[in-house]
């Protein structure tokens, strides 16, 4: 474990908490004990492990050498080492010193020696002097052996594959996460003791050779690392420490993808960032509520996850601790934030656990409260240092790091398919580019997607200004509404029904084209609806003829025609008269909402002008639409 108790490492501690003479009778061997304390003094704890070696060598029943010598190891987390020279203590004397049995626990623990630890944690609780805090401690471990002795009988699917020497090497390779497409992947390397990004693009369903980010946000003198990308790939968001603009001992700070590029760091200031620690970022799939690692005073623990707003303006509102449902008094890291906004992967070393640090998944009850952390299970965690886990949007795909072996060398990244049970809700994304009509010239626009049922905003972003590219994911169960708009253009709408199983098998791949203000320009409204054979406005479709006033503000010379079309079904004069009063109630609609009606007109159009074949459901529903068009552009 992390949190390791005090280790004892003079003369003076032993003799006065064991109450034990730790002379040896043979002078070399007491002479290399009292210089092991020396260098112990001054933290040189591997020339303090060769002169307890040599006490040991001098005199095999030093039982005070070898208690030495297994904090020692405890101490450097070898705990394998650590493991003979406590028995050795144990087979001296069984009641050399209460701490031998908590720290040949504390071992046995951290290599999956689950029975002997538990064993073992049970004698030392049985000590009338150890003190409340350790006996706090040693609790929770009996828990982690009583719980891991249980789950190791209930193993989950787990066949984890490296990733392979186009993106592994014999350096140390963590924290990678992917795009919502999983075509891009980001990751940490560590090479001669400085952190830098890399970045890895799948060709043909297989990872290229990986490539140095950006100088933009990679530096020669600082270490970055613990990164997050927005499911689009715009934003990065990581952590830099010791930089000059920095407010403590590491901060977050945010870059913003530009062409092939990257914007200078931005570092995000108060009240995300404090003169403590803040680490570890990851970002909602809407971009606005942003969950990371922080030591801020008020926590839980020592580390903990807090949570913050983006508000209207840019900035962010004060951080919000996580609570005790997924916060403990021991540490809670590496947060990951799954793009459907419901499920919650982190590493903790406080809940009950196999060892070391476990991953952890959290769910959002009915209300939007966090429940329990939930233990992913053996042998996705073990005895082992587990942390970092991220998912593809998905859900079905992992992303970890470990030293395997086999593997290229140090930490490796790896993936495995995530047992259903453990996986995220639904998602699946919309991805497009979009470009003038006119000229096919790529352009950036602004990109906007709602909950149709309620208004709320589900993505507020822009397309590349280059490439024209955005991606946006959304959660399964409900309709969506896109709109894009950019100065000078029409808006374009188009509209996603979410709510069958089928509907989300595969992304949504579009090409936008935009069409200039002129006049003749025509945009469907796709995300008005009125009900069947009637014409009176659901409430779904105010979304949408919000931004048509919007539009008609910004562009207060432009008049337009509203058009109703239906299809084939029915009577003609009929469909005509549908037609002539859905467009007319669009019409009232604008003009309640103070768009002058001396700018409007509107006219049914019946089944007269098709944009699609009749003779199919698709085809009908396309041409039972409501339409815009510029007719006049006042001088």
């Amino acid at each position: 474990m992390k949190f390791l108790l005090a280790l004892v490492f003079s003369f003076c501690a032993i003799q006065s908490s064991a109450q034990k003479s730790i002379q040896s009778k043979n002078k070399s061997a007491q002479r290399a004990y009292e210089q092991a304390g020396q260098s112990l003094s001054l933290n040189f704890y591997d020339q303090a492990i060769e002169q307890l070696k040599d006490a040991i060598k001098n005199d095999s029943e030093f039982a005070a050498a070898y208690q030495q010598l297994g904090d020692v190891y405890r101490k450097k987390q070898d705990y394998a080492s650590a493991k003979p020279n406590y028995l050795k203590v144990l087979s001296i004397d069984p009641e050399f010193y209460p701490g031998t049995y908590l720290g040949l626990g504390e071992s046995e623990l951290n290599t999956g020696d689950y029975q002997n630890a538990l064993q073992h944690f049970t004698k030392y609780l049985a000590y009338s002097n150890i003190s409340d805090a350790s006996k706090k401690l040693v609790s929770k471990y009996v828990k982690d052996c009583q719980f891991s002795i249980e789950a190791i009988k209930k193993p989950v699917p787990f066949k984890p594959e490296n990733l392979g020497a186009s993106v592994n090497t014999k350096d140390q390779e963590y924290l990678p996460v992917v795009t919502a497409d999983e075509e891009t992947l980001i990751f940490t390397r560590r090479k001669n003791n400085m952190e830098d990004f890399y970045k890895s693009v799948k060709v043909d369903n297989q990872w290229s050779n990986s490539q140095y980010l950006s100088k933009d946000i990679n530096t020669d003198i600082y270490n970055e690392g613990a990164q997050c990308i927005s499911p689009d790939g715009l934003y990065l968001f990581f952590t830099g420490c010791n930089r000059p603009d920095g407010m403590g001992r590491c901060d977050i700070y945010v870059s913003r993808r530009e062409g092939k590029g990257w914007s200078k760091p931005f570092n995000l200031g108060a009240p995300v960032n404090t003169p403590g620690w803040e680490s570890q970022p990851t970002l909602s799939a809407d971009g606005r509520i942003l969950y990371f690692t922080s030591t801020r005073p008020g926590g839980l623990g020592g580390y903990d996850i807090y949570r913050t707003e983006l508000k209207e303006g840019g900035a962010w509102k004060v951080p919000v601790n996580l609570g005790p449902l997924i916060n403990t008094a021991y540490d809670e890291q590496s947060p990951f934030i799954h793009p459907d906004g419901q499920t919650l992967y982190f590493s903790s070393n406080g809940w009950p656990g196999f060892g070391s640090r476990d991953i952890y998944i959290s769910r959002k009850d009915a209300n939007g409260n966090w429940q329990k952390a939930e233990n992913l299970g053996y042998p996705i965690n073990s005895y082992a240092e587990e942390a970092g886990l991220t998912l593809s949007s998905n859900g079905k795909k992992a992303f970890f790091s470990a030293d395997k072996p086999g593997g290229q060398g140090g930490l490796d990244i790896y993936s495995f398919d995530m047992p259903e049970n453990l996986r995220p809700k639904p998602v699946t994304y919309v991805k497009g580019a979009t470009f003038d009509k006119k000229t096919k010239e790529l352009v950036g626009a602004e990109i906007k997607i709602t909950n149709l049922a309620d208004g709320s905003l589900i993505y507020d972003d822009s397309s590349d200004e280059e490439t024209g590219q955005f991606l946006a994911t959304m959660p399964a169960g409900k309709k969506y509404g896109l709109t894009i708009k950019k100065e000078g253009y029409l808006f374009y709408s188009q509209n996603f029904t979410l709510d069958k199983p089928a509907s989300i098998t595969k992304p949504y791949l579009l090409n936008v084209p935009l069409e200039q203000i002129e006049v003749g320009a025509m945009a469907v409204l796709n995300n008005v609806f009125f009900e069947t054979n009637k014409f009176t406005l659901l409430p779904e479709s105010k979304v949408e003829l919000q931004q048509l006033i919007s539009f008609l503000n910004t562009n207060p010379k432009a008049s337009i025609e509203i058009s109703g079309h239906t299809d084939n079904v029915g009577d003609d004069k009929a469909n005509q008269l549908l037609s002539q009063n859905r467009a007319k109630e669009v019409y009232n609609f604008l003009s309640a909402n103070k768009i002058p009606p001396a700018r409007l007109v509107y006219k049914g159009y019946g089944e007269t002008q098709p944009i699609a074949d009749n003779s199919t459901e698709e085809g009908r529903q396309m041409n039972r639409r409501t339409e815009f068009k510029i007719f006049r552009i006042a001088l």
